[in-house]
């Protein structure tokens, strides 16, 4: 019996972890701007099930902080905000690193959730505290450099 209870209680410990259940690596992420470099600190999202959980469950994200979703290749569709408990902003980029769109998202509790879609295809997507890409100057056409923990 208490072979029993100790393996239930490891198992119970492997499986916490971060909020999707996976941790992701933290990075620094740096924009390019006509102003000058933003430096932010990113967990990397690079897994599908890091990439579905995303900020979900998360109640406050620091200033310059956020998370990098990244693809292998290309990718298109858009992002939604189902369980996420605070605005964010999210800009994509393309496969040179040149930011391609800008959207502002709302926290969504309840189905039906809107659906945020760039409208074109993009290979990573930076998600921050809403408002953090304006009141630094991050606009589309700047540059982004990930670099990977």
């Amino acid at each position: 019996m208490r072979r029993l209870l100790a393996l239930g209680m490891l198992l119970c410990a492997a499986c916490s972890g971060s909020q999707g259940g996976t941790v992701a690596d933290v990075s620094t992420l740096v924009v390019a701007t006509d102003d000058g470099s933003v430096e932010l600190d990113v967990e990397i999202a690079d897994t599908p099930e890091e990439r579905a959980a995303g900020l979900m469950g998360r109640e406050d994200l620091g200033t310059l902080d956020g998370m990098a979703f990244v693809w292998p290749e290309p990718t298109s569709g858009g992002f939604w905000m189902k369980d996420t408990l605070i605005p964010l902003s999210i800009a994509f980029w393309d496969e040179v690193g040149r930011i391609v769109a800008i959207l502002d998202m709302e926290p969504c509790e309840a189905d039906p959730c809107p659906v945020y879609d760039p409208g074109i295809t993009y290979q990573g997507a930076i998600e921050v505290g809403r408002g953090v890409l304006d009141e630094h100057g991050i606009e589309v056409g700047d540059r982004v450099e990930l670099s990977e923990a």
